[in-house]
């Protein structure tokens, strides 16, 4: 109950934290990988010496045709290169000119074109939004016979809202990994937010499916008095289930994040911040929002 009588207090959090996360992307924003804005990914395996990003940059930088491009390591002995798009041709000429330093040989090389990357932009955006709307009709539809003292299609907003809090903190994240260490969104991170937003909706509907049970046991007259005791009850019989549940999620996302490499490091990073969102959204945020909305009405 100390959850429910506490409310405002968790409602502020949010506000400030959703409110400092929009100031981020709005001067920061995010920074896009060549899956959405098209380019070039080289992985140069290194068998010898790696030499660090200042050595390879010097020779990577008499190359004009390589502007703008970023650096990250991979592992042990690799340096995956991000570049605007470029042919094969430029690509074996900048492998053979540092071949003549350093041992190294191709691991990995994909092109995308803006236009490809524009669609795959699109196209996630309509997944996200198709993903939301399919889920509040579920909802309203899953909580048709509830409708005291909160109607069946508020149950879906607050999801929803649930989610969209959810969704916006990882993106806070990596628009601050983006802005100081460079770390940029790939398809990957879309099917990131996907996952949060299943595990996130599920933790949710978790906890009302346990309301109403709970109110369905008291009679209808009572209802509006006891929900906010209904809610309550419902959120601590479900707390140790859902603070387990990300636990065990947690230890298997970090064991991802330290030892995937870096392909999935930032797949990892995204979920590990959205599943700490959707945990704490779930139990303090759609719940306490439930007893709002009936105090309201």
């Amino acid at each position: 109950m100390w959850i429910i009588k506490n409310r405002k207090i968790f409602y502020t959090f949010s506000s400030i934290l959703v409110t400092v996360v929009i100031g981020l992307l709005l001067t920061w924003g995010i920074k896009f990988g060549i899956d959405f804005t098209g380019g070039s990914l080289l992985e140069l395996s290194f068998k010898e010496e790696v030499p660090t990003h200042e050595e390879l940059g010097s020779k990577l930088d008499e190359y004009d045709f390589l502007s703008g491009y970023s650096l990250r390591s991979s592992g042990d002995s690799s340096e995956i290169l991000r570049s605007k798009e470029i042919n094969d041709t430029e690509k074996n000429l900048v492998i053979s000119g540092l071949q003549e330093s350093y041992s190294v040989e191709e691991a990995r090389f994909s092109s995308i074109g803006p236009t490809l990357g524009e669609e795959l932009k699109t196209k996630a955006i309509m997944a996200v939004v198709l993903a939301l709307f399919l889920i509040v009709l579920f909802i309203a539809f899953a909580f048709r016979h509830v409708s005291k003292p909160v109607s069946s299609w508020k149950y879906g907003g607050i999801t929803i809202v649930a989610f969209l809090h959810d969704l916006i903190i990882p993106l806070g994240v990596f628009s601050i990994m983006g802005h100081y260490v460079g770390l940029e969104v790939d398809s990957l991170f879309i099917t990131a937010l996907l996952v949060i937003l299943g595990y996130s909706i599920n933790d949710t509907i978790v906890v009302f499916d346990r309301v109403r049970e709970n109110l369905s046991e008291v009679p209808d007259e009572l209802k509006e008095k006891k929900f906010e005791s209904v809610v309550g009850k419902s959120i601590n019989e479900t707390l140790s289930r859902s603070i387990n549940t990300s636990l065990t999620t947690l230890i298997a996302l970090t064991a991802l994040y330290i030892f995937g490499g870096a392909v999935t490091q930032a797949f990892s990073l995204a979920l590990i911040v959205g599943v700490l969102a959707g945990t704490y959204s779930s139990i303090f945020l759609a719940s306490p929002l439930l007893v709002s909305l009936s105090k309201k009405k």
